[in-house]
């Protein structure tokens, strides 16, 4: 049986990023469960904002098309949120607008998207870690045919708790670790 393949990464561009932190927390707790993930960021698949008569006159960026190959190749996606004025960035709506676009007039609608497995967190300097923002980004990821674990963790006061790549409060590390853990578990089992 092959491992399960899971696509992890943040909604921040920023280089020293709280959330993209958190994502590998989550990714090694994935790891230790038997998945095989990728963690990237999306700083490194610059993109314009979307916009059809963009896409009808050029097609999909090039950053469109690998982020898409790079969905399309994973069972399930681990993703850490900031939250920007109580939602989702921007840089993670926008990558996933494009990423939902057809690449094709044979491709199906959703076909990088649709009937994947997501485990969603967050972290945040504020006292609520993020947790606003992950309601948005559950509904559009739901919206959108993926299926998004109930579990998720919100982890507040980032800056101190964060710092290096490191979540250093244990208890939320193994929270964090669990969802990427309970994301790579419920794929084994839908494999079987």
């Amino acid at each position: 049986m092959s491992k399960p393949t899971i696509l992890a990464f943040s909604g921040s561009l920023r280089a020293e990023s709280f959330n993209q932190s958190l994502v590998q927390v989550a990714a090694r707790g994935a790891e230790n469960a038997g998945a095989e993930v990728t963690v990237i960021s999306l700083r490194d698949y610059p993109l314009p904002l979307f916009d059809e008569d963009l896409e009808s006159a050029k097609g999909l960026p090039e950053n469109a098309l690998k982020l898409k190959a790079l969905f399309e190749r994973a069972d399930g996606l681990l993703i850490a949120s900031p939250e920007y004025n109580s939602s989702l960035t921007a840089a993670l709506k926008n990558a996933v607008d494009w990423v939902s676009r057809p690449a094709s007039k044979d491709e199906g609608a959703l076909a990088s998207l649709a009937g994947k497995y997501a485990g969603i967190m967050a972290a945040s300097p504020g006292g609520l870690g993020g947790l606003r923002g992950l309601v948005h980004l559950r509904a559009i990821l739901s919206n959108i045919a993926i299926t998004v674990l109930p579990d998720q963790h919100a982890v507040s006061s980032a800056h101190e708790v964060i710092k290096d790549g490191t979540l250093s409060d244990e208890r939320q590390r193994k929270k964090v670790e669990g969802i990427g853990a309970k994301l790579a578990e419920t794929l084994a089992k839908l494999a079987d």
